[in-house]
């Protein structure tokens, strides 16, 4: 079969490698069908390998060469034994970590996506979404609702990212919320927000053209661009009192963004840091403290919020699929997916790779 493997920085190669392997007892086997390019994904294309292991672990069949693409989904081809909640021919949405299931002090507290032996289709697992088809575990794969479209699949998993962010906020239903970056996750988590029950919505970017599809695709919320505004006075302007927003949301990992979000947001306030810093952030934390407020982490999701997030998706009430900005066959996925991604002057956003083109 096709495959899309990370062997260095700068080196994709689509390449003809095994079908995968007869799925064991309690494994699926699936044919792909989309696959979302990730902000991981691009860091490992020009920085790698970052969470791709050096060398092919034993465990988990991961390492150079890795097959990436750990957002996807696609349709059951062949199911294991003990495998009941699928069968071949279901449309399924990929969660992708691979993780214990018991022995492990966070797998015993169902806590799975804290373990420390975690690993990720498509960064660190035998297979991944960018190949024609891929093995996975039976807890890999949920049942998709009718009502969900085979595109759909492939952004369950960054919504989840998304609603992680926006419950571990502890947003109420009237909060106004400030989101710091107009990608894909942080449009996500601004949808996420606003069907959590805000009230008022502020993002942030310093890209024109991402705040640009940020007003088409929610109108109400207002657009900052940190370059030509001062996002903290503009939202504490807007807000009741002029106190500040009751949350906010960092998507970036950018250390000004954070420090406008302990900026912007009221005293007993939440900020909430969903980005990946690359090093060290310097924060305000006289700030922090006089404002009595609270800075939380926000890793990945609960691996059993798949059926909660499909509904999301699948009401409307989480329109994901709007953030999707083009699709292209695996053979151009380089040039016209990373490649298009990375350069400063484009305008996409999402780009899904269709692994049947």
């Amino acid at each position: 079969m096709k495959a899309l493997r990370f062997h260095a920085a700068r080196d994709l190669r689509l390449e003809e490698i095994d079908d995968p392997a007869e799925p064991g007892p309690d494994q699926v086997v699936i044919r792909n069908r989309f696959c979302g390019i990730c902000g991981t994904d691009l860091h490992e294309y020009t920085y790698g390998p970052i969470f791709i292991p050096k060398e092919i672990q034993n465990a988990s069949g991961g390492g150079v060469p890795q097959v990436l693409g750990h957002e996807f989904g696609g349709v059951v081809t062949k199911v294991g034994r003990d495998v009941r909640h699928v069968k071949p021919g279901d449309r399924v949405a990929v969660m992708p970590h691979i993780m214990p299931r018991s022995g492990d002090y966070y797998a015993d507290r169902a806590m799975f996506q804290m373990s420390e032996n975690l690993s990720i289709a498509g960064l660190s697992w035998i297979g991944g979404g960018m190949a024609e088809a891929a093995l996975l575990n039976g807890y890999n794969v949920e049942k998709m609702p009718d009502d969900l479209s085979d595109e759909d699949a492939a952004l369950v998993e960054p919504t989840a990212v998304a609603v992680r962010a926006v419950d571990k906020s502890g947003l109420r239903a009237g909060d106004s919320v400030l989101i710091t970056g107009a990608g894909p996750i942080g449009l996500l988590t601004l949808f996420a927000a606003r069907a959590a029950g805000a009230a008022q919505l502020f993002i942030s970017d310093v890209n024109d053209t991402r705040l640009a599809i940020a007003r088409r695709l929610m109108p109400e919320a207002i657009t900052l661009n940190p370059r030509t505004d001062d996002v903290a006075a503009r939202v504490r302007a807007a807000t009741e009192g002029g106190v500040g927003c009751d949350v906010a949301i960092e998507c970036v990992g950018n250390g000004a963004a954070l420090n406008a979000c302990v900026d912007a947001v009221r005293k007993r306030g939440v900020v909430v840091q969903l980005g990946i810093h690359p090093g060290e952030a310097a924060v305000d934390w006289f700030t922090v403290t006089f404002k009595d407020m609270e800075i939380r982490g926000s890793w990945c999701y609960d691996t059993f919020d798949w059926p909660r997030v499909m509904r999301l998706i699948a009401s409307g009430r989480i329109p994901a699929g709007r953030i999707v900005t083009r699709t292209v066959p695996l053979s151009s996925a380089v040039a016209e997916g990373f490649d298009a991604l990375l350069d400063p002057a484009g305008s996409h956003l999402k780009i899904l790779i269709d692994l049947t083109a």
